[in-house]
């Protein structure tokens, strides 16, 4: 195993983030893996901890395959080989990703409140989950965060394989992979421990971080 668990990962990721250290960096991390992932990242690098949600459109009668990907801002992103393959225009799914944004909206609000969404424009902004995949829905994260306009936009995250990792370079700034194995089933198989993480938690994280600012 690569990793004990999410917040052995995190603290491995803020050793090689300690160049953004004195930034004032914008922490963005994916709930709920990624927000345990990122707050070992903030506390050494004295950060800002808030979330960036996106969401798997999965396909219609099968949701598991993921037909496309969906940002917060309404940015999407469609997996054009299966698009293509069962024969699916945009217009097939907005029903669907309408009930994803409107999920993306309730999770926000569960774990925001009534915070204000933080400022991006000319920050470094740190994106960070606990592991990557097939990489659509962070790609469709990262398509939204662009249209801020950071100062500066890094992906952190433990794992991936190495050809997602090569696709989404192009989109940061810096790109912090940990490890990217050439047999990669999923990212759970580089844990330890890769229990589910409650919403509890999640919001036990964010809280801390609130009463520290």
């Amino acid at each position: 195993m690569l990793f004990k668990d999410r917040h052995d990962a995190g603290c491995q990721l803020a050793r090689v983030l300690q160049v953004y250290r004195g930034q004032q960096p914008l922490v963005l991390a994916v709930p709920r893996g990624g927000v345990v992932v990122a707050e070992p990242i903030v506390v050494a690098l004295a950060g800002e901890l808030d979330l960036i949600i996106p969401r798997k459109v999965g396909l219609p009668g099968n949701p598991e395959l993921a037909v496309a990907a969906v940002a917060p801002d309404n940015t999407v992103l469609y997996n054009e080989p299966v698009m293509r393959s069962f024969k699916l225009v945009p217009a097939d799914l907005k029903a669907l990703i309408e009930l994803e944004v409107a999920e993306i909206k309730r999770r926000l609000k569960v774990y925001r409140g009534h915070d204000s969404e933080p400022e991006i424009t000319g920050r470094v902004v740190i994106v960070v989950d606990d592991g990557i995949a097939t990489g659509l829905t962070i790609e469709a994260a990262l398509q939204s965060v662009k249209q801020a306009n950071p100062g500066r936009l890094v992906l952190a995250v433990p794992v991936a394989p190495p050809e997602t990792v090569e696709r989404l370079r192009p989109l940061v700034e810096d790109l912090i992979c940990l490890a990217t194995p050439a047999f990669f089933y999923a990212v759970g198989q580089f844990y330890e421990d890769f229990s589910q993480v409650s919403d509890d938690e999640v919001e036990n994280i964010l809280a801390k971080f609130k009463r520290a600012s």
